[in-house]
């Protein structure tokens, strides 16, 4: 092989033509590598390829001019086969890592509790009363626990049929809906106040409507708002109430079509500022918002109480036996129905937790299949 300079070593080491090998160390400076290289050039047609080899410290300088030296097409070929060896390697190196990242991946997201709530409220608002709780159930289960939020009700149920949450705050209706589409799901705890639940209909100042003890005949000439479309005191449960005193649909019934806000909050806002006329709502989260000084009752006012009916729950999911060990449901169910502290029942809100069966909300399941809300 010629080199420009006795001192300079080459890079490659290969057989020649004669059996003899010529040692030569790797140590390749990246930017030796194909100076200037053009498809034309004639050493490129021949197989060739330059490179300025790596030189002695004592012929540095002689060696700064980067004389190019040509290496025949078997050190060319020698080197592509290096580099594709390498690439290969790397490549199922890659690979194994990925595989085994989803693997243990898989493995830590089953070994989570994660619980979420239908967002009857502000968002914001939630993540912050349900992270508090989510801390409290790992420390007395012993388990990760997280609060993964729902961008609406039909998102909540739907997370927890495919398993993505093992645990929901439900009202009545996605509850019922939840449970309908998971076999072996358990309602397992409720509020002090869901079985005795009620909504209220509210109204702006400027319609002089006052607070009657009897579903009032002639507020069909307003406007409307209900909550979420699967809210049960926002939607369900009062549009059974007008179907059964006004004998018509609301959309029959008022005087235009019902709007649906999304949750119980924005449809207080609606009303109290006077761009719907009337609501139904959940009543816990009026008299909450009253209480801190949100909503004047002066002008956004209650005017009829429903009957009461079941309402909110806990959901626990039957994959957390498979999770977690059988009997954990019965463990999660103690756990909540033991909880104390204000600060956390201040999530849902309640005076405290109760026990719940499935059976506790067979009417608001029955109420459901008769407006088409459960098949």
């Amino acid at each position: 092989m010629h080199t420009s300079h006795r001192s300079c070593r080459s890079l490659f080491s290969r057989r020649e033509p004669h059996g003899q090998r010529t040692n030569t160390n790797l140590t390749v400076n990246p930017r030796s590598l194909i100076h200037g290289m053009s498809q034309h050039d004639p050493a490129y047609e021949r197989g060739e390829v330059f490179f300025t080899p790596p030189c002695d410290e004592s012929h540095s300088a002689q060696c700064s001019r980067s004389t190019k030296t040509p290496t025949s097409r078997w050190a060319n070929r020698d080197r592509v086969n290096i580099e594709l060896r390498l690439t290969g390697i790397l490549m199922l190196s890659l690979l194994f890592v990925g595989c085994d990242a989803d693997r243990y991946r898989t493995t830590d997201q089953r070994k989570v509790l994660r619980f979420s709530a239908i967002p009857d409220q502000n968002t914001t608002e939630l993540r912050e009363k349900f992270n508090p709780l989510a801390k409290h159930l790992a420390g007395e289960l012993g388990v990760p626990v997280e609060y993964v939020p729902a961008i609406d009700y039909k998102a909540s149920v739907e997370s927890f049929k495919n398993g993505d949450i093992q645990l929901a705050w439900f009202g009545g209706l996605t509850g019922v809906q939840a449970r309908h589409a998971i076999t072996g799901a358990r309602a397992i705890a409720q509020g002090e106040e869901d079985p005795r639940f009620v909504s209220y209909f509210i109204a702006h100042k400027n319609t002089g409507l006052e607070q009657a003890p009897t579903f009032p005949p002639d507020i069909g000439r307003f406007t409307f708002a209900f909550g979420s479309k699967s809210s049960t005191s926002g939607r369900l449960m009062p549009e059974y109430f007008i179907r059964r005193y006004a004998g018509k649909s609301p959309r029959a019934f008022f005087s235009s079509p019902p709007v649906y806000s999304g949750n119980h909050d924005a449809t207080i806002e609606l009303v109290e500022s006077g761009r719907v006329q009337l609501g139904a709502v959940n009543y816990r989260v009026y008299e909450k918002r009253v209480t801190a000084g949100k909503t004047d009752p002066t002008v956004c006012k209650v005017i009829w109480k429903t009957p009461e009916y079941a309402d909110y729950n806990f959901t626990a999911h039957p994959e957390l036996e498979v999770m977690f060990g059988e009997g954990f449901i019965d463990q999660l169910q103690t756990v909540l129905i033991a909880i104390k502290d204000p600060q956390l029942l201040q999530a849902f809100p309640r005076r405290s937790l109760i026990k719940a069966r499935n059976e506790d909300f067979a009417d608001v399941a029955a109420v459901a299949r008769e407006l088409g809300f459960l098949r």
